[in-house]
């Protein structure tokens, strides 16, 4: 058997369609039959990966995209040919920067003091800063973050991963989302969907507290060996099912859930168990201070989800975009009051966890992205003829960054305007964004397909090109 090189996408569309397939499938991947070059179509620089993903808009201009330009014309009108596609449309003069640029590290790479702990890690980024959205909404441009697709009912980006290539572990799912704890970002759980794909590719949701999935812990207890003899009931009733009826795909994936949670009884308490952190580890993260508690925490577990085997996690950084003050990153009011509440929360912990994965090794097989759905723009939004505090949402240009393995680091791509409003040197889409992070996983983003409806679909639908130019 060892000789014979599986095709892992044909053996997930087997499983699929019946039990027995499922369990072959299950069996080779927990005996490592199948190895990392079998299952890609590439050479494979990364086997997992870690998402932060930044809810309501980070402003660009005051974070990874210094704008000289923009503070000698504070104050001044942004020439427009068209009326462009914001949000509120109120169009005021151009604005400077809220916070200070410096070059930071040996590469000079230009980050603001809104992130000094991140910027400490500026050799290690790889920082986007043409790209471009489809859309200035919410809760669209995030979909088409996570998806591709501005609409909900699209899988991921974790869940085609998933799909793809499986989990390193036979106790965890291979796609985690950790949410804020100020509650779900626009679009819930749509936004870590597994589409059309098959059920067991859908994102599964830890909250907080010592039982982070709900209904995972029986109300009462069961003897070990209740368990099992109700777990090969299920089994024997199931497989019964299948000879009477047929394969069927919404039961085979029904059948590795539940397996799966069965197994997760065990492994997920130890795993969302921070007490055998050592104390300088949670410090690091800054678990014992109340501004960075939570993202520290959820920082830290997404570290031990992925060392564990889980292929892809998901960090939202905000809630709800309603609500006063601000739960996000939606600046509108006041970008410095506002980003500088958000940063607070989290750069402590996203550079704790750079520094953990490296002195682990694991940054050499690993990938952190940091995105967020648009970008915030250059003039304020205010009336015609004032300078405000706050600015609207930009889908024309802004910035994201990776980390870890093959990548040129330290480096930015692409460029915006002089004043940041729209990417005008290389500009990367989101379906560019997919198709370079699945190219890092081995993966050709035009081969990952799925049948559905007619179509062939994938996740970069009928477009995106791998950024080469930053790929070491």
């Amino acid at each position: 058997m060892n000789d014979f090189v599986f095709d892992r996408r044909r053996l997930l569309s087997w499983s699929a369609q019946g039990l027995g397939a499922t369990a072959l499938l299950h069996l080779l991947q927990r005996d490592g039959v199948l190895s990392a070059q079998e299952q890609t179509h590439l050479p494979a620089k990364v086997k997992r990966a870690v998402q932060i993903t930044l809810v309501g808009g980070l402003s660009h201009l005051d974070s990874f995209d210094p704008k000289p330009e923009l503070r000698r014309r504070h104050g001044q009108t942004l020439r427009m040919e068209h009326q462009p596609d914001t949000f509120f449309n109120q169009i005021g003069l151009l604005r400077r920067n809220d916070f200070d640029f410096q070059r930071c590290g040996r590469s000079g790479l230009e980050i603001s003091n809104l992130f000094p702990h991140i910027a400490e890690h500026a050799d290690e980024l790889t920082v986007l800063r043409s790209m471009v959205a489809d859309s200035a909404n919410h809760t669209p441009a995030l979909f088409v973050l996570n998806s591709g697709f501005p609409l909900n009912g699209y899988p991921a980006l974790g869940g085609w991963l998933s799909f793809g290539l499986g989990s390193e572990a036979d106790d965890l799912p291979s796609y985690v989302v950790l949410p804020d704890d100020r509650g779900e970002a626009n679009g819930g759980a749509s936004n870590w969907t597994a589409g059309f794909l098959p059920a067991q590719h859908q994102g599964v949701a830890f909250g907080s507290g010592p039982n982070p999935v709900g209904n995972l812990v029986p109300a009462s207890p069961i003897s070990a060996a209740e368990e099992e003899a109700s777990r090969a009931f299920l089994r024997e009733t199931n497989l019964a099912h299948v000879a009477r009826r047929g394969d069927d795909a919404d039961l085979s994936a029904r059948v590795r859930s539940y397996e799966l949670a069965a197994r997760m009884q065990l492994a997920v308490p130890r795993v969302a168990d921070l007490a055998d952190e050592p104390v300088s580890v949670r410090s690091l993260y800054g678990i014992d201070r109340p501004e960075t508690a939570d993202a520290g925490r959820r920082c830290l577990l997404a570290r031990r989800l992925l060392e564990r085997g889980v292929r892809f996690v998901q960090v939202y950084s905000g809630g709800p975009i309603a609500g006063s003050p601000r739960r996000s990153w939606d600046a509108h009011e006041n970008v410095r009051e506002n980003h500088s509440a958000e940063a607070r929360r989290i750069d402590q912990p996203v550079a704790a966890l750079l520094a953990d994965l490296k002195r682990r090794g694991m940054l050499d097989d690993t990938l952190v992205l940091f995105t967020t759905e648009f970008g915030r723009t250059p003039f304020t939004q205010s009336g015609a003829g004032t300078v405000g505090a706050g600015r609207d949402h930009n889908r024309y240009g802004f910035s994201c960054w990776l980390a870890g393995a093959g990548l040129k680091k330290g480096i930015a791509h692409g460029a915006t305007d002089e004043v940041g409003w729209k990417a005008v040197v290389d500009p990367v889409t989101w379906n560019d964004f997919h198709a370079t992070v699945l190219h890092l996983f081995g993966i050709d983003h035009e081969r990952l397909t799925f049948y559905h409806n007619g179509i062939r679909r994938r996740l970069t639908n009928v477009h995106g090109h791998v950024v080469n130019d930053i790929l070491a």
